[in-house]
């Protein structure tokens, strides 16, 4: 089973949702034949990449709340990351631009480290209050991870994967992706957004038992049509009855 995963390093319920995907793996008996994939997407790619704000600040004017309200909903959603073990420090969240970490972990994905470096961003960013659009902190971020430092700061400082960027973004757009963390299953079976544990645990046991039960591929040979093939023992013409 394939499993593509659009999200943001600065997306709380991608890490949410990252998380509950891997619990509901853990529970999956077939989890040894499931290939996840972290695909790009930028929520804000005119974010600065330092505003001068707080998050509380930030999502007041963007949603026209008080600072206060805007805390409030922050704790919520704190909460809900602490029954799955992951901690959110929003009073000290530095806000930015993810275009550059998303060319790491485009880098990472070449290498093997995608995986390592996806966890390592969203909880440099979550919990330990980085700024992930600063070059340094994403080499050593980086490195952390399992990549190497220097090679991280060479592509940083050219243009190295941007286009992986642009492309995983094209086809989110393709697919009609308005929000995430926004999951594929076998380029087939979408689901939206942080659902709670036992959705994912349902879906996995449901595009496995589908996908199991029919043919990889479906025959739209007409029906009484003569089927003209040929194989490594000659070709042949056959009438379907």
């Amino acid at each position: 089973m394939d499993i593509e995963v659009w999200s943001d390093f600065i997306c709380p319920f991608c890490y949410i949702g990252k998380r509950r995907l891997e619990l509901a793996l853990d529970q999956f008996p077939h989890k040894k034949k499931v290939a996840v994939t972290y695909n790009s997407y930028e929520l804000d790619p005119n974010a600065e990449r330092n505003p001068g704000k707080s998050i509380h600040e930030l999502m007041a004017e963007k949603f026209g709340m008080s600072v206060e309200e805007a805390r409030k909903s922050s704790e919520e959603l704190g909460r809900q990351a602490n029954e799955l073990g992951l901690t959110y420090n929003f009073d000290t969240m530095q806000h930015t631009n993810t275009f550059d970490a998303h060319r790491v972990a485009q880098y990472a994905k070449n290498k093997g480290k995608e995986h390592a470096v996806t966890e390592r961003l969203l909880r440099a960013y979550f919990t330990d209050s980085e700024r992930i659009s600063d070059h340094d902190t994403l080499a050593r971020l980086a490195a952390d991870a399992g990549l190497d430092r220097g090679n991280v700061r060479a592509l940083l400082k050219r243009n190295d994967y941007a286009d992986d960027v642009r492309i995983d973004e094209k086809e989110a757009a393709q697919l009609g992706v308005q929000g995430v963390p926004f999951f594929v299953f076998n380029s087939k079976y979408a689901l939206s957004g942080a659902q709670p544990l036992d959705v994912f645990k349902e879906v996995l046991e449901k595009v496995w038992e589908e996908e199991q039960s029919e043919p990889s591929l479906q025959s739209l040979t007409p029906k009484k049509s003569k089927t003209t093939y040929c194989t490594d023992e000659g070709c042949k013409i056959e009438e379907d009855d």
